[in-house]
């Protein structure tokens, strides 16, 4: 993609709102629930919006909004996009650079993660604090885009270390199932083997999911900073480990969604 390609879109965003917000929010498999809270001023679907990819998983609406949380202007992507539906790195995250452009300078993410560390229970919110790249690709790969960042940008403190700590104050004083982890993204969109659990627990992974780094990766190179929380949909450690399908992880999800939605409405009033 070239520059004037994100431009296009973030322009044809901008004619069609008219409006700013400095935070963006990604919503992921089974988390829609966040759009009930949320005072929409303006939907547009992803289709007319110049070089976007399509979300073509069920549980993604595919819609970008323009609206009030929690009386704070916000900008939420209604669905995202996955290496294992085809799309290369730099189609996954385009929306980032397009949400830079509108002048995000603030990311907050959700998915929906395995639970590798042993004593975690389904449900649970897991704050990031770092990750492994296990996507086999990089959506920083090719030629740099100078107008966005450094070509080596540094990955050190990849989540902001403030927004952890609010969201581990906010579950403290509200009572939440918050812990904080390490993700593994891997590619999907098989869900994993029993030895491929235990391999990502041995390099470290508290968590894994298909999703959220690449993303995380483009908005760090941009100078967005980013928080991002996985509900802990199904147990991936002896003797929790067992058959699960795509389904269970759906209900897991919409059912421990209002805690997540309960901390980015907390988050958002913070950022404001």
């Amino acid at each position: 993609m070239k520059y004037e390609d994100y431009l296009e879109a973030a322009q044809h965003i901008d004619r069609m709102v008219n409006a700013s917000s400095h935070i963006g929010i990604i919503l992921g498999t089974g988390l829609g629930g966040l759009i009930d809270d949320l005072e929409v001023e303006h939907e547009i679907p992803y289709e007319v919006i110049p070089h976007f990819p399509l979300s073509t998983v069920e549980s993604h609406s595919g819609k970008f909004i323009f609206g009030s949380l929690s009386g704070v202007p916000v900008w939420v992507m209604q669905g995202r996009f996955h290496a294992y539906e085809g799309y290369s790195a730099e189609q996954i995250t385009f929306p980032i650079r397009v949400m830079k452009l509108l002048g995000v300078e603030n990311l907050l993410i959700s998915n929906a993660a395995g639970g590798i560390r042993p004593g975690m229970t389904l449900g649970e919110l897991m704050v990031i604090e770092d990750h492994i790249n296990l996507q086999f690709q990089n959506p920083l790969t090719g030629e740099n885009v100078d107008d966005f960042g450094p070509r080596f940008p540094d990955m050190f403190e990849a989540y902001d270390m403030a927004m952890i700590q609010w969201a581990v104050e906010i579950g403290k004083k509200l009572n939440l199932p918050i812990s904080k982890g390490v993700y593994a993204s891997v590619p999907g969109p098989n869900l994993e083997t029993k030895a491929e659990y235990r391999y990502l627990s041995r390099i470290g992974a508290d968590a894994v999911g298909m999703s959220t780094v690449p993303e995380v990766i483009t908005a760090v190179h941009c100078g967005i900073k980013c928080f991002a929380v996985s509900i802990i949909t199904d147990l991936c450690y002896a003797p929790h480990l067992k058959p699960v399908n795509i389904e269970e992880i759906i209900t897991t999800a919409n059912t421990a969604e209002p805690n997540m939605t309960t901390l980015f409405n907390e988050l958002v009033k913070r950022l404001a």
